[in-house]
């Protein structure tokens, strides 16, 4: 059976990343008379957007999904395995992005699932300058994964890997990656004041530092970032002498490597 351009979407857990999807979804222009969502405490934000787009807000009555997504928090599986089972069909694609939560753990409790994709997303979804990695098992057929395809790419860029494991180091590195630059920018206006600037002066340059140097790299995606740094070092000058500390041996480069490897052995603890 092919998967229509546009299949039932129900959305289980309308939070940041599944309320993102949402939006972005009903912004692509899937009909929202196709779509269910399915929370338990919606806010009165979505209670509004479920009355003015018309897709179905915890309906008495369900049926199974096309593509049915899991965005709630990985530890709330357990406990929510057994309504999400009357979501689920002979065709269902279960969609998961739910941190550490490996396609076995999935099986295990929606045992009439037979197709899964594990996605993990991050927050500039929220914006459309997201980005997802995923992984699809090998029931997938070609247009079920492009069905996929469709319904992630609505919150920005998605990268597919081939191996699940993989999904673990995606989580480390784009998943929890925007709490790292925004720990850069926090850290960079704090350096600010240690040089005699006002902190509201030093967090506004910081802020627009980054904010124009990832917009850099978006319209220049032929330069590698190791190119755009170069173009912004003088040999001898200011920002060589602040790179010598940051390229160190001991410098941020390792303290990055420990850091992503941290948060992937966290992803992987989360399975079960």
């Amino acid at each position: 059976m092919t998967m229509p351009d546009f299949p039932s979407l129900t959305i289980f857990g309308a939070g940041k990343m599944g309320g993102a999807l949402l939006r972005g979804a009903l912004a692509a222009g899937w009909p929202a008379a196709t779509i269910t969502v399915i929370d338990p405490n919606p806010s009165e934000t979505l209670r509004g957007e479920a009355a003015a787009t018309g897709f179905a807000l915890n309906p008495a009555h369900v049926a199974p999904a096309g593509l049915l997504l899991l965005a709630i928090k990985p530890q709330a599986l357990d406990a929510a395995a057994g309504a999400l089972a009357a979501h689920v069909g002979p065709e269902t694609i279960v969609v998961s992005i739910l941190a550490g939560k490996r396609i076995a753990d999935l099986r295990a409790r929606l045992p009439g699932a037979t197709r899964f994709v594990r996605a993990m997303p991050n927050t500039p979804a929220a914006i459309g300058r997201g980005i997802t990695g995923a992984f699809a098992t090998a029931a997938l057929a070609a247009p079920d994964r492009a069905a996929v395809q469709r319904l992630l790419a609505t919150t920005g860029r998605v990268e597919w890997v081939d191996a699940e494991a993989l999904i673990d180091a995606v989580t480390a590195v784009s998943g929890s990656g925007p709490a790292y630059v925004f720990h850069l920018t926090e850290c960079l206006a704090r350096a600010g004041e240690t040089l005699g600037l006002p902190a509201d002066l030093a967090m506004r340059l910081a802020r627009a530092t980054v904010e124009g140097a990832g917009e850099l790299m978006f319209l220049e995606p032929d330069a590698s970032p190791a190119v755009l740094r170069q173009n912004v070092t003088s040999p001898g000058g200011t920002t060589a002498a602040a790179l010598e500390h940051l390229m160190a041996k001991d410098g941020l480069e390792p303290l990055m490597i420990r850091a992503v490897t941290a948060a992937r052995d966290r992803a992987r603890a989360l399975s079960g």
